[in-house]
């Protein structure tokens, strides 16, 4: 009888054993499928912006669009008072609505750094003088 009870044992473990291969050869491939839909939601979101890049250009882009509309509107607002109050219409109008459109203009190019700041330019020229 232990001759017959030993194949079975035999093939018990044989089955056990393939069991197990087969198991760990899908818990690999299961790891590397794994890996790689980590790597590619990594490198995804990687290439988007993150809300804070993002935050910050809106609000850049906001205060250059504030800087511009207000340097326009009260150059046109002291334009059309001077001429209601002085009967010169349309010339103060005209003028310091010009004039509001440059100021707009000198603010957004600070605004972007691309023009000193009134005070970084005496600091400069202080400087030099000595």
């Amino acid at each position: 009888m232990s001759d017959m009870g030993s194949p079975s044992d035999e093939e018990k473990i044989r089955r056990m054993a393939e069991d197990e291969a087969a198991l760990s050869a899908r818990l690999r491939a299961l790891s590397h499928k794994l890996d790689k839909a980590r790597d590619e939601a990594q490198a995804a979101e990687r290439a988007q912006p993150s809300n804070e890049v993002t935050a910050r250009g809106m609000s850049l882009a906001f205060r250059i669009v504030g800087e511009f509309v207000s340097g326009v509107l009260v150059g046109a607002g002291l334009g059309w008072l001077i001429d209601h109050w002085l009967g010169t219409s349309p010339w103060g109008l005209i003028v310091l609505l010009l004039l509001g459109f440059v100021a707009g203009v000198l603010n957004v190019l600070r605004a972007v750094g691309k023009v000193a700041q009134p005070e970084a330019r005496q600091v400069s020229r202080r400087g030099k003088k000595t």
